[in-house]
């Protein structure tokens, strides 16, 4: 099992319970609003007039789109050159899991 996978899977844990290897999130965006996420891995569901970009700037195009708006997908950021974009002209929520969380379980497993 890879380090990026190196909590105990529990069946039946929903996101954002104890244990959740997943935790649910959503940030919100005014008109023409982007924001860098924090470093990790996530999903996306697809949300209309939101995309996630990424830093293209060695190719002279700052961020670009990697997931277009209306696209859901698997992203991992660094923490700097990974955003959200709201590319409408009204508010927009994106919407998106973390995953492999830091929801720390309430005590040690036991038989």
């Amino acid at each position: 099992m890879s380090l990026a996978l190196n909590k105990i899977l529990l069946a039946g844990a929903n996101a954002n319970s104890t244990a959740a290897y997943f935790v649910a999130g959503s940030t919100g965006l005014t008109s023409g609003a982007n924001t860098v996420i924090s470093a990790g891995a996530y999903i996306f569901y697809p949300v209309a007039n939101v995309a996630v970009q990424v830093n293209n700037a060695s190719a002279g195009t700052g961020f670009a789109n990697v997931l277009a708006n209306n696209t859901g997908g698997f992203i991992v950021s660094d923490g700097t050159n990974v955003r959200i974009s709201n590319l409408g002209n009204q508010l927009a929520t994106s919407v998106y899991v973390v995953v492999g969380s830091e929801q720390a379980a309430n005590s040690t497993y036991t038989s």
